[in-house]
This record gives structure tokens, sequence and C-alpha cells, in this order.
């Protein structure tokens, strides 16, 4: 069994895979409760950061164990050291910490021997997507799966792709939504899909996965799981903001082209990098029934966008 827990990160996302992590009801095994810690940089900080957070009540709070480190600026052989007493680390801190933080993790979590370890991938199918995508920081996502498929490493792991955050679709800066404007830009063409996730759903379902199995002999096999809370094309997506609304939207479409050209106007926004990747169609949806939380027949099942959106609405 997993004893000993250690969550890197306790933003949007890490602050819902602790709740999870701490209420689930297969926590306890054989009379052992699981530990749950975050590594953090400031405890004060980040316990008035989790206080705030949807779900996570002072006394869930109070049961988390703080364990101090800054990944930016740590060593490996440092962070090693931080990593060492646990059995699992889930990372979910994501592309804001800095080019070259994700190998870092990679590397200090296999020199600390960690049994077994969920790297901050939380999202696309980076191995369908390859190297040399419009979005270079996906080359490092890459890299981090080289380290951990080494034949000589002992951590198994386990990548969990949930695709985009659903709220994104509906994120003024992300351009896909436009309520004010009633208007819809497909990325790339309207028939194209997209795979998305409420954080919440994520850390609901890397709870299960983690404690669904306590002797990990089905889960932890070195390979990604897909799951999913919907897959939605982009024409779907306009008839759901229609019959919310009870009012017709304009449909619009973001050409791969079109967003190359913007990429080379502003080759710092990386906005354009992720429409360009998303509006290329590869790697960024799956089937709802192939993925492993429907396969599992997870409940609550996930949040579609449609309920995300009915819920965001009211």
């Amino acid at each position: 069994m997993i004893h000993n827990i250690l969550v890197i990160g306790a933003g949007q996302l890490g602050s819902q895979v602790l709740r999870h992590l701490l209420q689930h009801p297969q926590r306890t095994y054989n009379n052992i409760t699981a530990r749950v810690s975050v590594l953090i940089r400031s405890e004060t900080r980040t316990k008035t950061q989790l206080l705030e957070a949807p779900g996570l009540s002072k006394e869930l709070v109070e049961a988390i164990g703080f364990v101090q480190s800054d990944i930016v600026t740590a060593t490996d052989s440092e962070l090693a050291q931080a990593l060492a007493p646990f059995d699992l680390v889930i990372s979910c801190t994501g592309f804001v910490a800095g080019p070259g933080t994700q190998t870092k993790i990679a590397r200090a979590v296999q020199q600390a021997g960690v049994s077994f370890f969920i790297p901050w991938q939380f999202g696309v199918d980076y191995d369908k997507i390859g190297r040399g995508s419009a979005q270079d920081l996906f080359d490092e996502q890459l890299d981090v799966r080289d380290l951990l498929r080494q034949a000589d490493q002992k951590t198994r792991w386990a990548v969990i792709s949930t695709g985009m955050f659903t709220s994104f679709l509906f994120e003024p800066w992300f351009g896909v939504v436009d309520l004010p404007g009633r208007t819809i830009t497909a990325l790339g063409a309207l028939e194209n899909r997209v795979t998305v996730t409420t954080p919440k759903d994520i850390g609901h379902i890397t709870a299960d996965y983690v404690f669904s199995d306590p002797s990990q002999s089905e889960t932890f096999k070195n390979e990604p799981v897909f799951v999913g809370g919907d897959t939605i094309p982009y024409n779907h997506l306009a008839a759901i903001v229609e019959k919310q609304l009870g009012q017709p939207v304009t449909r619009k479409v973001l050409t791969v082209d079109q967003a190359r050209e913007n990429l080379l106007q502003d080759p710092r926004n990386s906005l354009h990098k992720y429409s360009i990747v998303f509006g290329e169609g590869v790697g960024v949806a799956w089937d709802l029934e192939s993925t492993w939380n429907v396969k599992k027949g997870i409940e609550p099942r996930a949040m579609t966008t449609e309920e995300f959106f009915k819920e965001a609405s009211c």
C-alpha cells in the first residue's frame, strides 16, 4: 500500500488532488491511513491558499503535512532529499514554474528512489503530438517521459492525461467562447474535438486511481492513462451555449494558418501556440468510452461541458 504521499503544488489542481486524497474512502487500508503532504515554499502562504480553495475545510487543511522546498532554486540532490521519505509523488505544478522544472522533478524522484510517481502531464497526448510542435513547452513533457521510460529505473509511474481544463473553453483570454459577443471561435474547424475535464474531477479521478488498487498491481504500469469529463466538437459547444443563452451565437473558425500568422506577428504570445496545436486536432481528444474513469464506472460521473456551463451560469 502507498502510505506516504507528497503533492507538489497547491494551486487550482493541487488543492483538488489534496482534497480528494484526504477524503477518499479507501485512504485507510488494513487500519493504516495514508499520510498526505504538500511541498511548499511558504507554509503560512500555502495554508491560507488552501483554506480559500473550494471543498477544503480547516480540518482537512490541518490534516495535511507541509514539506518546505523550492522546486525552482533547489538542486536535484536537495529536491531528492525532500522527496525521499515518500512512497508516491504527484506533481501538480504546471508550466508556470518555468522551463526545466518538470525534468528536474523527474530526476529528483528517480534519485530519491520514490516508488510511484504521477508527473505533471495532466493534459494532452504529448506522445501523439510529438516533438517540434508549435507549443515548445511540450517538448519538455516528452523529455520527462524519456527519463521515466529508461529501463533501469525502479520508479513506477502513471501519466494521467485529462485534456484541457473545462473552464478554459469559457475563459475570455482563450478566445473560444465570447459570451458578450455571442460568438464561438472553433480552433482549426467546427468539427474538431477537444477533451476537457474539471480540476475537481481530475482530483477525484487521481485519488481513485491511487487508492482503488492497494497492491498497485493494476495501476502504475509505466504508461499514460486517459481520462476525461467530456469530448466535444466546437459546433456542439456552440449549440450548448445557444441552448443556455436562449439565443443564437455566431460561429467562427480560427484556422491553423491564421494562428501561425498570429504567432509570427506576436511570437511571445503562448496563446497562439496553443491555438495551433488544438487547431491541428492531433492528440487533443479521445473517446470517453475508452477512458479509465468511464470503464471503471467512477461515481459521481465527471462533469460534462454542458453541466459545467449551466453551473457556471447560475
